[in-house]
């Protein structure tokens, strides 16, 4: 086996790694607060959806439930 088809691609890897570190940046606080209040956004309409569709299929499943 040899012993560079192993350690080629953990240097690759090393290298993009560190690439990306490098590229990568600390938000300042209006970025910050725009990703904060976009993903509030996104919990409450996933929350909505899920107490909506349990909202739906509640009575569904007693119908099925209760003529069984």
């Amino acid at each position: 086996m040899d012993v560079d088809a192993i350690v080629d691609p953990l240097r690759d890897f090393a290298k993009d790694s560190a690439r990306l570190v490098k590229r990568c940046h600390k938000p300042d606080r209006k970025e910050y607060t725009k990703v904060a209040v976009r993903t509030a956004i996104g919990f409450v309409v996933m929350g909505f959806v899920g107490f909506f569709v349990k909202l739906i299929f509640i009575p569904i499943n007693n119908i099925i439930v209760g003529s069984a």
